[in-house]
């Protein structure tokens, strides 16, 4: 998936809500920007190894995510969030600017993220394949 690039505002919103019901990050810049992000796209797009990988075609596909709910959400001193999904997936952190880019790019993010499923064979419903390591929680 695309990174955020300097392009985008790194200071914190002027406002910030999680809207559990509709499973949605509402933000507000201080540059008037607004945006609405859905918690799927958020734990798709993770920043974390665990999603990104550690270079450039290593992501991992992220499916089964589309009711994905934020349980928690931490601030990261000043500068970011780390949310906890209803998954277990609590190791990306968000920084401001990666959100404003996040809701910026949406549209263009979605379209990616269907066009490399579709390469890959698979399907967003479809559950995440179990990770290595076995029942003993390893392989994180």
């Amino acid at each position: 998936m695309a990174r955020a690039s300097a392009a985008y505002p790194s200071h914190p919103p002027t406002e910030l809500v999680v809207h559990a019901r509709s499973r949605v990050l509402e933000l507000a810049f201080p540059d008037g920007a607004r945006f609405r992000i859905p918690f799927e796209l958020m734990r798709i797009c993770s920043p974390s190894a665990e999603v990104q990988g550690h270079g450039p075609g290593q992501e991992v596909p992220q499916t089964g995510k589309r009711e994905v709910e934020i349980t928690d959400l931490a601030p990261v001193g000043h500068y970011a969030v780390q949310p906890r999904f209803s998954d277990g997936h609590d190791s990306g952190i968000f920084t401001w600017e990666y959100l404003y880019f996040l809701g910026a790019e949406q549209d263009a993010l979605w379209r990616e993220y269907a066009e490399r499923l579709a390469a890959a064979g698979l399907d967003r419903d479809a559950p995440m394949p179990p990770k290595p390591g076995g029942a003993c929680g390893r392989g994180h």
